[in-house]
């Protein structure tokens, strides 16, 4: 009966979520589009347990807030296919969607767990992440000769989902959410490198913009020996990186000058930069025809083929614009573009007003969260992708998720874990504040 007793305490529901929350975290640059297969699954489960009253629906404000800036953009692409008359066509596209559509649900049974293990488990997953992404790295740049694309299978997304978990990680160990800082700076130095190996310039900037925001962010938290050991620290990435990745970062560099030289002098457009700004004038273009709901999410492989034969002479063909709003805007038009834009400032502004209201390390941290979402995906998809891609969907759902809870949100306990627990429950806020003030 012992036995048993412990299984059932290693499987609670909230147990579970745990375990969940670490395949969330861990998957996406090691195993790619697998974190796309347990979220979806997970949120496909959350609606049977809701639907069958096995959970409670948490309407959390900012969680409604964000739930119809996401479902808003959902229907804005539908619109645009019914608009043109080409629901058929556009099917296959629209279906990845429900990804979007698993926001509330998976908020909703992602919140009967305890904030501060929630956090703990996102930092410690992320720090996995970042080490097994350089062994990755390495791997594919030194012995198959290639640019890193972990699991992932684009170097892009796979240093933008590296990003993130490197941000997480200084985030965990500048907060005090995880105490042993040691292990966050090794991993925090790896997923940099691995990053730099995958050639993502625009990832580049990406990592210093949001690295720099959670600096300030904590910025409290940096003084006296706090101050002092952090300099050191930056030195010590600058040394390595330099040591490691020269010729790595040189060469993208390079390429990036004799690009913009064959573009601007010869007009050549047969180059990763050439390639991107003809993608840019074919997507205005095919804007300017259709402004207001676009041409639908199916139309957007057409357009860049046709694109580059009649304006170009090129035989190419992409399934994006190398730019988030521009492709929202041929696929939904304005519409679409701006409830795209409103998922990020929705996000933002929840974010912005708990770090300017609490001084909850748990809340903080998980307004963090958001910020570095926000701008790396902000800043990624700029000549990338925004949304539209299984994983980049599916981690991006899974941040707002979390961030938005640990941030703002209500625990909502399950009256069997009440039974397990009542006391801690009932200290659960106060507890939370003990050990942080402990670990500071």
């Amino acid at each position: 009966m012992s036995r048993l007793s412990s299984l059932r305490q290693q499987f609670t529901p909230s147990q579970v979520n745990i375990y969940f929350s670490i395949l969330c975290f861990f998957f996406p640059p090691v195993l790619g589009s697998v974190v796309s297969f347990v979220f979806n699954g997970g949120g496909l489960w959350s609606t049977l347990l809701i639907a069958l009253r096995k959970r409670r629906f948490n309407a959390d404000r900012p969680m409604i807030w964000l739930t119809v800036a996401i479902y808003a953009y959902c229907a804005a692409n539908l619109l645009a296919s019914i608009i043109n008359n080409s629901f058929a066509r556009d099917a296959p596209h629209l279906i990845p969607l429900v990804t979007f559509l698993f926001f509330p649900v998976s908020y909703s049974t992602w919140s009967i767990t305890q904030k501060a293990t929630l956090a703990r488990t996102i930092v410690l997953s992320s720090m996995a992440a970042c080490f097994v992404a350089v062994l990755l790295a390495i791997y594919q740049q030194y012995w198959l000769g290639m640019r890193a694309e972990g699991g992932a299978g684009n170097a892009i997304v796979f240093a933008t989902v590296v990003c993130l978990a490197v941000v997480v990680c200084v985030a965990g160990a500048l907060s005090g959410i995880e105490q042993a800082r040691n292990p966050l700076f090794y991993a925090t130095l790896a997923g940099t490198i691995a990053i730099i190996y995958s050639g993502s310039r625009v990832v580049w900037l990406a990592l210093l913009i949001a690295g720099v925001a959670v600096m300030l962010i904590n910025r409290h938290r940096l003084k006296g020996r706090n101050a002092a050991r952090l300099l050191l620290l930056l030195a010590a990435v600058g040394v390595v990186i330099a040591t490691s990745s020269f010729q790595a970062i040189s060469g993208r560099v390079d390429f990036l000058r004799s690009d913009w030289g064959a573009l601007g002098v010869g007009g050549n457009y047969d180059t990763s930069v050439g390639i991107r700004v003809a993608l840019w004038q074919i997507g205005l273009k095919a804007f300017h025809d259709m402004p207001v709901f676009g041409h639908g999410m199916g139309a957007t492989q057409l357009l860049i083929k046709q694109g580059f034969h009649d304006q170009f002479a090129m035989d190419a063909g992409f399934n994006h614009f190398h730019n988030g709003f521009l492709t929202a805007l041929v696929q939904a038009g304005i519409l679409g573009a701006v409830t795209l834009a409103a998922i990020f400032a929705v996000a933002a502004g929840n974010a912005a007003r708990v770090l300017r209201n609490s001084g909850d390390p748990v809340e903080r941290f998980g307004a963090t969260m958001i910020v570095i979402a926000v701008i790396t995906y902000l800043t990624a998809g700029m000549t990338g992708i925004l949304v539209g891609h299984d994983i980049l969907d599916s981690v991006l759902m899974v941040f707002l998720v979390c961030g938005t809870y640990l941030a703002s949100g209500r625990q909502i306990p399950l009256s069997e874990e009440r039974v397990l627990a009542p006391v801690m429950e009932e200290r659960a806020p106060s507890a939370t504040q003990e050990l942080f003030r402990a670990r500071q």
